[in-house]
């Protein structure tokens, strides 16, 4: 699939200062709008229903693993009761090759929020991460975002039927 330019829509912008703040290191950007981005997800995710799932991952068969991810599934529902939080698995399920369960999150800042969050409490566990475009097999192979260790997906089952 062609992608198009990330610099679409600024073709004719002004070129960018290249001098450094006073910390020498990083670029002087100048004041500008804030991106819509931190309000809505950019197209073409869906937030029709939500935006991202997180999908949190442990060996089943690793008794120390199963027991970390029972309780992080139990401290998420505590400390994000807004997102939708799915039952915990503890076999392997749809695409996924190991048991998991599943967060989705609705806007822009629950996202960055969550995510955040699961970078220092994932503890042995992998999260991988997609948004919900109107392309499931897309979503969990070119848009798919990884922490930890990547586990291959059984995407078959997620192709389109033309």
């Amino acid at each position: 699939m062609p992608w198009d330019s990330p610099l679409k829509g600024y073709e004719n912008a002004e070129p960018l200062p290249t001098h450094y703040n006073p910390d020498g290191k990083s670029l002087f950007n100048p004041p500008g709008e804030k991106s819509a981005s931190y309000e809505e997800f950019p197209k073409p995710i869906d937030s029709s229903n939500n935006g991202f799932d997180f999908h949190i991952y442990h060996m089943q068969s690793v008794p120390s693993e199963a027991q970390y991810a029972k309780e992080l599934h139990e401290r998420v529902r505590r400390e994000f009761p807004e997102l939708r939080i799915y039952r915990f698995w503890d076999k392997p399920v749809g695409p996924h090759p190991v048991a998991m369960f599943e967060v989705n999150t609705f806007n822009p800042h629950q996202t960055g929020a969550f995510f955040s969050w699961l970078v220092v409490n994932r503890g042995p566990c992998s999260v991988l991460i997609h948004p919900n475009t109107d392309d499931a097999h897309r979503d969990h192979t070119e848009l798919v975002t990884w922490m930890g260790k990547p586990w291959p997906l059984y995407t078959d089952m997620l192709l389109q039927k033309h």
